[in-house]
């Protein structure tokens, strides 16, 4: 058994996020079949992250604040405190916190075959897709 070592709290990179969002390790792979990261992502007001997709999906529980999560279909979904939110393989989609609130989700991925490729990132959201307008 480890325990695992303390790792520093990281500031996002504005190419993938728009306002503060800062990222702490929970999980990561220790051997080289092993998949499964786990992080806490905290997020100022109104942040958010550019639109993205996760090549063998992602889970995000919701453990702080209001998550505000939308789709190309120009969905937004609300997540509160204790939700899971799902989102499929492949899906792009965006996360965010709410107008005023602090937001903490804890991100759940398996990295894909090649770890580049786990994450595809693209545009930033617009202030319209946030807002749902």
């Amino acid at each position: 058994m480890i325990i695992e070592p303390a790792v520093p709290t990281t500031l996002n990179p504005p190419a993938q996020f728009a306002g503060d969002v800062w990222l702490d390790p929970i999980a990561l792979p220790h051997e080289p079949d092993q998949r499964m990261v786990v992080v806490t992502v905290r997020f100022a007001p109104g942040a958010r992250t550019a639109w993205h997709s996760h090549e063998l999906g992602q889970y995000v529980r919701v453990t702080q604040g209001v998550a505000r999560f939308g789709g190309r279909d120009g969905s937004i979904i609300e997540v509160h405190p204790g939700q899971t939110l799902y989102t499929p393989p492949g899906e792009q989609h965006w996360h965010a916190a709410a107008p005023g609130v602090f937001m903490e989700h804890i991100a759940m991925v398996q990295s894909g075959d090649d770890p580049a490729t786990t994450t595809t990132w693209l545009e930033h959201i617009t202030d319209d897709e946030y807002n749902g307008s």
